[in-house]
């Protein structure tokens, strides 16, 4: 536990929680507010409510205030807190990546993507908690701790930036850090009530060191509560410098194609059926034209790929812990899942890789002719309501997880081998009041189109009045 240095009171940093980033920028931009304050009203905040959430791995209150007081960039959001995935390497921070196997050496460097935000002055207050090298759809690593959704803390905030929605959806700060390869950003972003963006292919700036597999797949943003958030995000980190973000909803009307079974073919959960339902009548009554679809790729087949593939980013997890371990067993240093993981890609003959990325190369053909006759792909996120905890742990039977876990996931990996965006927004709710991602995608260089949509869709539904039990405006 942190002391509140600065003997802000509680029920202030509360308020300042309930602000978005812009907001919260622009109270110390006009001098009502310090960046001091405004990070120490964070570190108060998350001194209140991370110990129900357990959403942070790593905390660095003494770097931040700092950094602070060394001064900081000028810039539209300078004093603004964030967090690192525990996967980012962040100067000063472990990066453990969820996992026992890690040493906890603090990181001396990071790359591009760290470096653009710490140059618009934002301050980052810690790590948020993932699974084990991000290979599971839950927060729920045997290194600890277990991470609670704010609505409801017998569910899951789903993963692996399981510990970054948390810590958004309860206000602890208006940005967390995001890595999606499977539907990491998506996933818990519809399961914790905010917006959580993919970006595409060639659309970020570097964010971690070169592995093969990782640029292939993982799209990187800063998860938030509002559109404009992410949208300022999406713009700060871009590849290109200097890009301008989107301000407001578009005026064109979209073709929306609306799919609503997985890629495997199987059919939602009812109540996911009836908020993708729910989700097309609404862009219907906007203006826009909707009609339903079926996935324009063999979805079977996609998500066999993405599998295969998945499978060797777990071998090739354990093949760099080996070497780290001395005399310690396999086992005691990695989760059950990772190495399940890594025992299936032994299996796989080679011809199942080959296979893998003849379905990745032909995807980009296959989207762009979709694409043509649709502009945006509507579709859940996932295939059933947020899962309470444990039902995706680590340590739950392999062939469970194996079918149960992308069974769930039906929906998400298409965007990442095919390298487009995606976007995951909080329209509706479940029979229990927790929050259902409705998902709209689109074809590559299709982000500023679908933040456009979304900002139309923040004012149809304002789901950032609506905050879980647990949260700063509770």
């Amino acid at each position: 536990m942190s002391s509140n240095r600065s003997g802000m009171p509680l029920a202030q940093a509360m308020a300042l929680g309930r602000l978005d980033a812009h907001d919260q920028a622009q109270l110390v931009r006009e001098g009502q507010l310090s960046a001091a304050e405004l990070v120490e009203a964070a570190i108060v905040r998350i001194d209140a409510l991370d110990p129900q959430l357990c959403a942070i791995s790593h905390r660095a209150d003494t770097a931040a205030r700092t950094r602070v007081l060394g001064g900081l960039p000028a810039g539209p959001m300078s004093g603004v807190p964030w967090l690192p995935k525990d996967s980012l390497d962040y100067p000063g921070m472990p990066s453990l990546g969820g996992s026992r196997s890690r040493s906890g050496m603090l990181a001396s460097q990071g790359h591009a993507f760290t470096t653009r935000f710490d140059a618009q002055g934002l301050v980052a207050l810690g790590k948020t908690v993932m699974p084990e090298f991000g290979l599971l759809g839950s927060t729920e690593p045997l290194l600890g701790p277990v991470t609670r959704n704010p609505w409801s803390l017998a569910h899951s905030p789903a993963g692996s930036s399981g510990g970054a929605g948390a810590a958004v959806a309860a206000g602890m700060v208006p940005f967390a850090h995001g890595s999606d390869g499977g539907g990491s950003i998506r996933l818990p972003a519809a399961c914790c009530g905010i917006v959580g963006l993919k970006p595409g292919r060639d659309s970020t700036v570097r964010v971690r060191g070169r592995h093969v597999i990782e640029d292939l797949f993982v799209g990187d943003s800063l998860m938030s509560r509002t559109v404009r958030d992410t949208a300022w995000a999406f713009a700060a980190a871009h590849a290109q410098p200097g890009r301008t973000m989107v301000r407001e909803a578009g005026k064109r009307r979209l073709r929306i194609a609306v799919v609503e079974h997985g890629l495997s073919g199987a059919a939602p959960h009812p109540q996911v059926a009836a908020m993708v339902k729910a989700s097309a009548e609404l862009c219907a009554s906007l203006g826009h034209v909707v009609e339903n679809a079926d996935w324009p790729v063999d979805g079977p087949a996609t998500m066999r790929a993405f599998q295969d593939i998945w499978c060797h980013l777990g071998a090739d997890s354990v093949d760099a812990v080996r070497p780290l371990i001395g005399g310690r067993r396999l086992e005691d240093a990695l989760e059950p899942w990772t190495l399940a993981l890594a025992r299936r890609a032994e299996r796989l003959p080679t011809s199942a890789l080959e296979s893998a990325y003849a379905r990745i190369a032909r995807l980009p053909g296959e989207l762009a002719d979709f694409f043509s006759r649709h502009d945006v792909l509507l579709s859940p996120v996932a295939s059933t309501p947020c899962p309470v905890l444990g039902s995706y742990a680590p340590d739950q039977p392999d062939e469970f997880l194996m079918a149960q876990m992308f069974r769930w996931i039906d929906y998400t990996p298409l965007q990442n081998i095919g390298g487009t965006p995606a976007l995951s927004l909080p329209l509706f709710e479940d029979a229990d009041g927790l929050p259902l991602g409705s998902m709209f995608a689109a074809d590559r260089g299709g982000e500023e189109m679908l933040l456009a949509l979304a900002y139309e869709l923040e004012a149809a539904r304002c789901w950032h009045d609506r905050w879980p039990p647990i949260s700063a405006a509770a």
